[in-house]
């Protein structure tokens, strides 16, 4: 799957994600990332589907964490998103 944009709400998750390097649920994404929980599932969604995110199925939600192995599995789309995050003056890990 890709997609012909990338969004700065998908930045700032992508962020989140690798800054923390822990496991987050769609709620503790939104609140540290400043979106909403519908924004954080979709974007959660989608790059699960890049292969740039691990999911952990458990419950009551999933959990989601910045894959050791993104850049192996997309490494086109990283550098798309690299380049996001210098084109909306953000810092990449």
């Amino acid at each position: 799957m890709e997609q012909n944009e990338i969004s700065v709400h998908q930045v700032r998750i992508a962020s989140c994600l690798r800054d923390s390097g822990i496991w987050m649920t769609n709620a503790d994404i939104a609140k540290a990332a400043n979106v909403s929980k519908r924004t954080a599932r979709l974007h959660t969604h989608r790059l699960t589907q890049l292969g740039l995110l691990d999911q952990a199925d458990v419950y009551p939600g999933h959990r989601f964490r910045w894959s050791n192995k993104a850049d192996k599995r997309n490494t086109a789309y990283l550098q798309r998103l690299e380049r996001a995050f210098e084109a909306f003056n953000m810092t990449a890990a």
